[in-house]
This record gives C-alpha cells, structure tokens and sequence, in this order.
C-alpha cells in the first residue's frame, strides 16, 4: 500500500492527553488530487462554492484552535466558537476565500467540525463550502476486542485516533471473555496474574494496569471519546474461574482458554461469592471510569440454565446500577423483566431477527431503556471480505461487503424500534483472527466508514454518492499511514 507524506503532525496537549492531528495532506507523485468537497460521514447539508481558502499562512483562534493543526492566534483567519443553535454534538461551517468559521455549541461539535474541516483540506487549500451538520444518534461507537487477542496501550490509542476522524464518540472494550481478563482489579489479583496470562492460540496475553486504563481514557476524552467497559458475565468467564475456584459451582478451577469455542463457561449462580466478585469488580471499574456507561455482557450463556440467568441478571443488574451507572447489555439480557430503569440493550443479531432476538430487544424499551444497534451481518467489522480470507470468520451471514455495511437503515430492523427508541448505533470488531492492531485496521477500514455514516448522517445515502467519497478518503487513510483493504467494490484512487 503506497504511503503519503504528511506535511503537518501538531501536538497538542488537551486533558492530559496527546492529539495527534494531521490537518493537510501532501500529494505524492502517484497520486491525483482528491474531490475537495468530499466528507465522511455526509454532512445534513452541504453546499460547496468556487475556489478555496489558502491555509498555509493562517491561524486559528477560539477554543480547540490548537487542534486545527494551524498557528493559535488571538485574531486568526479560522475561528472557532461557541454560538449558535445547533444540536449537541453538531456544529457549522464556512470555508470562504477569507477564511473558515466553525461553530457550536459544544466542544464536541467544534471538534467534529474540526474532522471536516480536514477532509475539505488538500495541499493547504480548502474548498469553499457551507456546511450544516449534526448527528443522526448522540450514540456513535466502535467496539475492540481486547480480550481474545490483547492490544497494548498505543494500539488502542491508535484506534481511538482512527475513529475519531470518522466522528465517533464511544469506543467499547471488551475487556473480560473466556481467553483472557485484562483489566486489573487490585480486590482479585489473580484475575490478571492467572486470568491475563494467555490469548487465543497462545502468545503470553497482558493487561492493562490501572494506570494505563486511565491513561486510555483520558486519551479518548480528549478526542471526544467515551470509554465504555465491558465485563461480560455470566458466561465469557473462563478467564476468571481459572484464576478463582471459589467461582465455580464445583470449585476446580478449569485451566486457560486458547481456543474460540462459545459458551462453555458460567459464573456460579447461587453463590453469593459470585455477587461479593461482582460487586468489587464494578466498583473498581467504575472508579476508573468517568463516562455514564458500564457493559455487563450477558450474551451467549448457554452453560446457564434459563432460571439461573433470569435469577443472576436481576440480582447482578440491581447491584451493578447501585455504583451509578447506567447499565448496557448484550439483547439476552432483556429476557429478564427485572432490569434497573434505563438499562440499554444491544442488539448483536441479523437485519432479519432470529429467533426470540427482536422480542428481548424490546424489552429494554418496555423497562424504561433504549437500544444500540449492532446487527452481526452488516456491523462486525471481524466478518470476512468476500475476495479475502487472511483475516475474519464468515458465522454473521459473511463474507459482508462494504456495500452490505452501508446499506442499512437502523430503525427498519425491528418493528417497534425507530429513531425514538435507538440510543444509538455501534461497529464492533472481535479479535479471534486478529493479532495486531494493523490487523484491526484491515478488517475495520473501509466498512467502519459505512458504519460511521449510518451512524451520523440522515437516512437515506446512496452507494452510488458513497463509494467516491469513500474512494477520496482512502487517499486520506494512505497519508495517514492507517491500514486498510483495497476492496474492488471501490474505484481507488492511486
């Protein structure tokens, strides 16, 4: 894959924590000039001028000027402020021959204001446009799979820099499955000494101490991000009650997981030992956790009995809510009529339900909750490419096409769920075939572009106005050396 020189890498440092931004982009010889006007995820509306604005001598002013990758200036020819009347998170703005003006209310709108403002950006010039623009669902989020294989501090934050181009704003670690527990919790230890110590087919496995979970965190605040843990439980738990017998309803530890067989395992239900865990596992977390989510699983327990789920999820979401957060679930959850009000369900099945998955999704709904749409057959970044079989499985109805990621509407899935109902939308990737984070961003990129405009921008885009934005953007990706697959659905541009 060729590579393109970035022409500005600026540091900033914001929350504690360093943004890399690159703003422009050099052209190579071998490569033609991108369409100007082009941004991912679509704009609301967009209305583009002639000619451009010359930013190799401007400045910006205003709050996060610095990370306009430009001069910060007191009276800069790019201003950013806050003002207006858009939604949260949205935000307007102008590209003249004099200048650029970004507003919002918000940060968070300035800064997805800020992602466009790059790609309108090319050799130092932008292209004159008006732009209004706002998210289609304030939830907006990718999931990495740090469980199975596990991704050490800079390849997290090196997915967090990639999704923050695209406007996401939660990212989804799955920290605890079968494989490996990779959270330390100093009230059990041995869930990372013994429970940390492998991954799926070997290869030594880690952690990620408390430190540099919060280190992760703030990184992510400060690219307007939000971390949401996971601990899945009852099942996924082979990592625990290998490091904890006591967890086990015969009390023999079973040894290390390497493999990506699912559910096998379960918590003991009956055992308070089991809640006393629990209980000091959520607390631990959710100190280190400033946003307002925690993910509790809860999918695929199929070595628990239907009454001893039914009997652990009222017990263990009762208890997890009482530390203050509002609680998420994989859609299995919602067979239990006794979830705390506003627990949100994610939904994980096929556009065309299987059986019994619609039913449990709505019911977060009828508990006072919403719904995160993750249909597997278009959203799990982790599914084979059809010309490709290196990395991926194909179980979610795969191999899925970048078109098949995009063509989707998430409140045409499930009767009764429409806008009203849906929190929000989010692109997991799980890492049973994935070793590193170059890998993740093979399988991710470019059908996490898809999942960011079904995510953010009005119903109904077209694969024919998609693919060559998403064809420019590519160009994008090469200069910012994130690696990706060169589908054939997409006419590239070399």
């Amino acid at each position: 894959m060729k590579r393109i020189v970035a022409l500005i890498v600026v540091i900033a440092v914001l929350a504690a924590a360093t943004v890399v931004t690159v703003l422009l982009i050099q052209n190579g010889s071998t490569m033609n000039t991108p369409s100007a006007a082009s941004v991912i995820p679509r704009p609301v509306s967009q209305v583009n001028g002639d000619g451009t604005f010359d930013l190799s001598g401007a400045k910006a002013t205003g709050p996060l000027a610095e990370l306009t990758g430009l001069p910060v200036s007191d009276e800069g020819s790019v201003v950013l402020a806050i003002a207006g009347d858009h939604p949260a998170g949205g935000y307007s703005l102008e590209v003249t021959s004099d200048g650029v003006q970004i507003e919002a209310v918000d940060e968070a709108g300035l800064f997805a204001g800020i992602q466009s403002l790059k790609q309108l950006t090319v050799d130092n010039a932008a292209q004159v446009t008006t732009i209004d623009d706002y998210p289609r669902y304030e939830y907006r989020g990718a999931m990495l799979d740090v469980a199975r294989h596990f991704f050490d501090v800079a390849s997290v934050k090196r997915y967090i820099d990639d999704i923050a181009l695209l406007k996401f704003n939660y990212l989804h670690l799955h920290l605890t499955d079968d494989q490996g527990w990779r959270l330390q919790i100093d009230s059990w230890p041995a869930l990372t000494e013994i429970g940390a110590s492998t991954q799926v087919n070997g290869g030594g496995g880690g952690f990620y101490t408390k430190a540099d979970y919060t280190e992760i965190v703030e990184y992510a605040a400060a690219n307007y991000i939000t971390i949401v843990p996971e601990i899945d439980v009852p099942g996924h738990t082979n990592a625990a009650l290998s490091a904890y017998p006591e967890l086990n309803c015969d009390g023999v530890a079973p040894g290390p997981y390497e493999g990506i067989e699912v559910g096998f395992s379960s918590l003991c239900i009956p055992n308070d030992r089991t809640y006393e865990f629990l209980d000091d596992v959520v607390r631990e977390v959710v100190e280190l956790t400033p946003g307002p989510y925690i993910h509790l699983g809860g999918d695929e327990s199929l070595a628990t009995t239907d009454a001893d789920f039914l009997a652990f999820i009222a017990r263990a979401t009762a208890l997890a809510a009482e530390h203050g957060k509002t609680l998420i679930g994989w859609h299995e959850m919602g067979r239990s009529e006794e979830l705390p009000p506003g627990t949100i369900g994610q939904y994980w099945s096929f556009t065309t339900p299987q059986e019994g998955a619609a039913e449990h999704t709505l019911s977060f709904v009828k508990q006072g909750g919403s719904v995160i749409m993750s249909p597997a057959d278009v959203a799990y970044l982790d599914m084979q490419y059809p010309d490709t079989s290196e990395f991926g499985l194909v179980w979610a109805n795969g191999p899925t096409t970048v078109q098949e990621a995009y063509e989707w509407d998430p409140a045409q899935i499930i009767d009764g769920l429409g806008d009203a109902q849906l929190l929000g939308v989010e692109a997991p990737i799980w890492s049973e075939t994935l070793v590193t984070i170059d890998d993740v961003e093979f399988m991710a990129f470019p059908r996490i572009a898809a999942l960011a405009e079904v995510a953010w921008s009005p119903a109904g885009g077209t694969w024919a106005d998609f693919e060559p934005r998403l064809a420019t953007f590519g160009q994008r990706l090469d200069g910012l050396g994130v690696n990706y697959y060169r589908t054939p659905e997409v006419s590239w541009i070399e």
